[in-house]
């Protein structure tokens, strides 16, 4: 049986196509039948596959099953679109920085064949990242499950006014103000959003679940570093306004007003394949 490997790849720019032709046509040199994650047969993703044998697979094909890598060219947006298909089938994620924030990549573009020599002789460990699970109630009604790597924020669905939350941990309601969103991170997304919004930096090993409160009309709103076993509940006020959940910038759900967003430690891990 032939080892496999899935590209994905930030299509928009010239530098990532040229490195998907280098990297796509040194996996196929290695024996390995190479998978691009596209939209469509026809798109700029199959042009980069042009020059080597490939198959190009939509997200919705479980394009992740049966590979043993998921190998992304991109920066941390890449990174985390390619976790939607890896996290499902177990399969760690090995990312080249080719963008402007490289914070969940291994390697930068100088190192790109030396990447791909350790991730054709499985030279490389493999870290399992804290994920969350999240779910949006209104009374007993469940109106989405989703999850997330970095963070679940709970936005305003309007400019013109603050968020009116309670939050609640292990049912116990903690505080209750005005905002323009709370997000919930792991310690993997405390560099990203969280931290820009005032959050303290968690070691990736560490289990834990951080709450920040953005731009928030209140004495009491500092983040809180709670228990991964805990649940974090972030209500919408019955007389406010509604809100989005946004997962990772991959993610969208409205929230009405008096619904519940409630957030946990996932079931399911995030792989990423390390080298150094």
């Amino acid at each position: 049986m032939s080892r496999e490997v899935l590209l994905v790849v930030h299509s928009d720019r010239k530098q990532t196509l040229d490195a998907a032709r280098e990297v796509g046509e040194r996996f196929t040199a290695a024996g390995f039948a190479v998978r691009l994650l596209g939209t469509a047969p026809d798109d700029a993703i199959a042009v980069a596959g042009a020059t080597f044998p490939c198959t190009v697979v939509r997200a919705d094909e479980n394009p992740a099953d049966g590979v043993e890598l998921v190998f992304v060219l991109g920066g941390d947006g890449t990174l985390l679109r390619a976790a939607e298909v890896a996290r499902p089938a177990r399969v760690p994620v090995l990312g080249v920085n080719l963008g402007r924030m490289g914070f969940l990549t291994e390697a930068d573009s100088d190192a790109l064949g030396e990447t791909v020599w350790r991730a054709v002789e499985g030279s490389y460990r493999v870290e399992e990242r804290m994920t969350l699970d999240v779910t949006v109630r209104h009374g007993d009604t469940v109106l989405a499950s989703t999850w997330a790597l970095n963070e679940a924020s709970v936005e305003k669905g309007s400019r013109e006014r603050v968020l009116d939350v309670l939050i609640t941990i292990d049912g116990h309601p903690v505080s209750a103000f005005g905002c323009d969103g709370v997000l919930v991170a792991t310690p993997t997304g405390s560099t990203a959003y969280a931290f820009s919004a005032g959050g303290p930096i968690i070691w990736p090993d560490v289990q834990a679940m951080c709450v920040v409160p953005s731009n928030a009309h209140a004495m009491f709103s500092r983040p809180m570093v709670v228990s991964p076993s805990s649940e974090i509940a972030i209500e919408l006020d019955p007389n406010g306004t509604n809100g989005v959940l946004n997962c990772d910038g991959q993610r969208y759900v409205e929230v009405p007003v008096g619904a519940r967003v409630q957030v946990g430690s996932g079931a399911i891990p995030v792989k990423l394949a390390r080298l150094w």
